[in-house]
């Protein structure tokens, strides 16, 4: 029997149309900074799921394919939801203060941390379920679960995924570095130096400190 006549093949095209929307949203923390031309949501997404089938194959007793994708649909949700960033609600309107604040990796408390933690929840998960409603029930299923267990790391392979997912923001925000040297890095490896634990992920860590930093040591 042909695929097509297992599916409704008009809505599986409406998932492939509007999830290809990624392609032209800018990630929110290089827009914030003022970087020219900067990534989309579906360039990062190509090189973190890069990242994760490079990376999750030198990890013993790991699901690879599960890292792959949970790679490629961690961020489907910001179709509808936006690109939601830890400083939307505490920017300045003032355009000094907001730079300054870009500087450093924001603060909260533990009751903030838990009131935004849920706002961001609620609005990505009714994104994927817009996006991926009218997908066959397995597939949706699958989708669902795996989103979930990467946002609330309930794995290892979503653990560990949601380390290289903040390496792959690293690396990039070197890049853009090495283009112009005024851009901030201190939020950055702030992020490095208290959230990553993997072994593997901080040698890579390494590599790019000594990669990026050969002739310019920015203060991180």
């Amino acid at each position: 029997m042909r695929l097509a006549n297992l599916i409704n093949m008009t809505n599986i095209l409406k998932f492939f149309t509007e999830s290809g929307k990624l392609k032209t949203i800018p990630r929110s923390a290089w827009v914030l900074r003022g970087i020219k031309n900067p990534e989309s949501i579906a360039e990062h997404t190509f090189r973190v799921a890069l990242m994760a089938w490079t990376l999750g194959r030198q990890k013993h007793n790991f699901n690879t394919e599960k890292l792959i994708k949970i790679a490629l649909l961690h961020d489907l949700c910001e179709v509808y939801s936006g690109d939601i960033t830890p400083y939307d609600t505490i920017l300045p309107k003032d355009a000094k203060k907001r730079k300054e604040m870009l500087k450093t990796w924001p603060r909260f408390t533990e009751a903030q941390k838990k009131r935004l933690s849920e706002s961001k929840h609620k609005k990505e998960k009714q994104g994927l379920e817009k996006l991926i409603k009218n997908l066959p029930a397995g597939l949706k299923k699958e989708m669902e679960m795996l989103w979930l267990d990467y946002d609330k790391g309930q794995s290892k392979e979503s653990r560990f995924f949601r380390q290289i997912d903040r390496a792959e923001n690293l690396l990039q925000s070197l890049e853009y570095w090495q283009i112009d040297k005024s851009l901030p890095q201190k939020s950055w490896w702030t992020q490095a130096n208290e959230l990553f634990d993997d072994k593997l992920l901080l040698e890579l860590v390494g590599s790019m400190d000594k990669e990026f930093h050969k002739t310019h040591k920015p203060k991180h």
